[in-house]
């Protein structure tokens, strides 16, 4: 019989490729061919090469599983994510690129409407993250900062006060601020803050949005109407604002969500944005910036707050340091088509 491409590697009977075969493939010890694929410094270019050249050609595939139980680490990086925001995605996008970066990678562990914060966190634990990036956490901030004796963790989007634990975010009340500024340096003074509910974020934004009318000397104007964070909550408010007689010239909504909420339902009513009435939300994440929404908004830096995120884990695990930090990041306004001068 002729022979047979059994589709057989050549280093044995279909089995994985082993650091043996590449280190046999170029004549150099094993020591040697994994400082090249770990990337430790000491081996020549030319080595480096003839080791990444075979192990491309034999497609070996490191098995990072018995490297981090031979070193008892896992390198993993636990991620807490409200699976419903777009914001939260465009984060853990980020947080991926700067993990890796520097040789982590990320666990997602999500919160749902019916799996709570707990539960994300206790997932993330239990795959044995090293550290814990927490995103827009509501916990009370004894316990995060119980949590954090465990494992350290990173929180992103929330100010804590006086919370042993490192902080990201950015200054949430400026942020509205801006927002309030721009809409009453294009002529209005009626306008509506649509907040978040509970919570620290929440609480910030709302501040902001009650300092800043104060500051321009609009306080008979201010108007805080209930919502959160979903496009339903801004709906409803809508839909209260179109059934309590004149509509306000400007609505400031908690984050993007709840804006496009508000762009629906006054959209469905014949009500002209921003003709008729201006709406500006929060985040600037991905669905602000389509060309059907084409929002007014706040940028939080996510890229930013990923790399500080990142960096403050990475210095908790790999240099020691025990003091928390807070990293506090300016916001700006991105003035886009839903903002005009009031009619």
């Amino acid at each position: 019989m002729g022979d047979v491409d059994s589709g057989r590697q050549p280093n044995g009977a279909g089995r994985r490729p082993r650091l043996e075969d590449v280190a046999a493939r170029v004549g150099l010890s094993t020591a040697s061919v994994s400082l090249v694929l770990r990337g430790v410094p000491g081996p020549s270019e030319r080595t480096r090469q003839r080791v990444l050249k075979a192990a491309a050609e034999l497609g070996y595939q490191p098995d990072r599983t018995a490297s981090l139980l031979a070193s008892r680490r896992t390198r993993l990086l636990g991620v807490m994510v409200d699976i419903h925001s777009p914001f939260h995605a465009e984060l853990v996008e980020h947080l991926h690129t700067a993990a890796e970066e520097v040789g982590y990678d990320l666990v997602l562990s999500t919160q749902t409407r019916t799996r709570d914060e707990h539960t994300a966190v206790e997932t993330l634990l239990a795959f044995r993250s090293e550290a814990l990036i927490l995103l827009g956490p509501t916990a009370p901030a004894d316990t995060l900062a119980a949590l954090d004796r465990k494992s350290p963790v990173i929180a992103v989007g929330r100010r804590i006060a006086e919370a042993a634990l490192d902080v990201v975010r950015t200054a949430d009340d400026d942020g509205v601020g801006q927002v309030v500024d721009h809409l009453v340096g294009l002529g209005h003074r009626d306008i509506v803050h649509i907040d978040g509910g509970k919570g620290v974020i929440a609480t910030d934004r709302r501040r902001g949005y009650r300092t800043a009318m104060r500051r321009h000397g609009l306080d008979a104007h201010i108007r805080v109407l209930h919502g959160d964070n979903t496009e339903a909550a801004g709906e409803r408010a809508a839909r209260h604002l179109l059934g309590g007689g004149a509509l306000p010239t400007a609505v400031v909504a908690y984050n993007d969500q709840c804006a496009i909420g508000v762009l629906a339902a006054l959209t469905r009513a014949g009500v002209s944005v921003p003709g008729e009435v201006s709406v500006a939300g929060y985040d600037d994440d991905t669905l602000s910036r389509l060309s059907c929404f084409n929002l007014t908004t706040v940028s939080q830096g996510a890229r930013e707050q990923a790399r500080h995120a990142v960096a403050a884990a990475v210095e908790r695990l790999d240099q020691d340091r025990t003091e928390p930090r807070e990293v506090v990041l300016p916001p700006h306004l991105v003035v886009r088509g839903t903002t005009a001068e009031p009619a």
